[in-house]
């Protein structure tokens, strides 16, 4: 039996909408909710590395918050701070180095030996599993809808966002997700994201819907002049989105990536990561 296009449709959002739920809501609409993949109750075992005789990390100079060189010169960011935190909950401090090469250069450096660790943004698909192995996702970029501060749009989005004129970037991701998700919608869509959030701070438009971390920048800097907030919850959807952010490693370390789930879910549990979350990312995107 073939199921109709509507329920596919609905079925297909309520599980966006679980897939917010799970990710961690507010307590209050005005506190950041930070984002959790680990289930509290799952014990990953601790593996053994004492056989291994250092961790180098590689990572890039150019992608802030994440990793850049800040007033002094030095490799700062997320991603250094989170790989310092999981050496020292896999308590290999003294064998952990960070350092940061062009991003054309990691691939071959992992192949050279030159490192054991990559965290920089690699891609979780078919081709990079052929050479790595990854850690579980530590960080997920959901959609998000975003309103003037008087707006009355709230969950169920496919309802509210019903013959509003919503803006998004042409040709992006988020624009096939709008149009495959959220049908009802009027799409108006921008070239540039300048435009896009201009015209919305400017009342030109109901709603934008485009990348949750970019907006979260957006509403939180002098260009949103305060106009504007998130309205409904975040939007995980892998098919558009991607898997995230992991780490990579050689494809047959696998024993190398399951301490770093470990460590991952560990700093999770005790709060590091939220720390760390709240301090990159002080509006958040979830």
């Amino acid at each position: 039996m073939r199921t109709m296009p509507g329920l596919t449709l609905l079925l297909r959002l309520l599980l966006l909408a679980a897939c917010a739920a799970w990710a961690g809501a507010p307590a209050r609409a005005a506190e950041p909710a930070i984002p959790r993949y680990w289930d509290e109750k799952e014990q990953l075992p601790k593996p053994d590395l004492s056989a291994v005789a250092r961790v180098r990390f590689l990572t890039t100079v150019d992608f802030p918050p994440f990793n850049f060189l800040d007033k002094e010169g030095r490799l700062a960011g997320f991603h250094v701070e989170l790989a310092r935190a999981l050496c020292r909950e896999l308590d290999i401090v003294t064998r952990c180095q960070i350092q940061a090469l062009p991003w054309d250069e990691l691939d071959a450096a992992v192949a050279a030996g030159q490192g054991e660790a990559l965290i920089a943004g690699t891609a979780i698909t078919a081709a990079t599993r052929e050479l790595y192995a990854f850690s579980r996702p530590y960080l997920r970029f959901p959609a998000r809808f975003a309103a003037p501060k008087a707006s009355d749009m709230a969950e169920p989005m496919h309802a509210a966002v019903s013959g509003r004129r919503i803006g998004v970037l042409a040709g992006s991701r988020h624009e096939a997700m709008l149009r495959r998700y959220f049908p009802a919608a009027r799409p108006v869509t921008y070239s540039r994201l300048d435009w896009l959030y201009g015209d919305l701070r400017e009342g030109k438009l109901d709603g934008v819907f485009g990348d949750g971390m970019r907006l979260s920048f957006w509403l939180a800097g002098s260009g949103a002049g305060g106009c504007c907030r998130f309205v409904g919850g975040p939007y995980l959807a892998p098919e558009f989105l991607g898997h995230g952010l992991a780490i990579a490693v050689g494809r047959d370390d696998a024993v190398l990536a399951q301490a770093f789930d470990h460590a991952l879910r560990e700093i999770g549990v005790k709060g590091v990561f939220a720390e760390l979350y709240l301090k990159y990312f002080p509006v958040g995107f979830y």
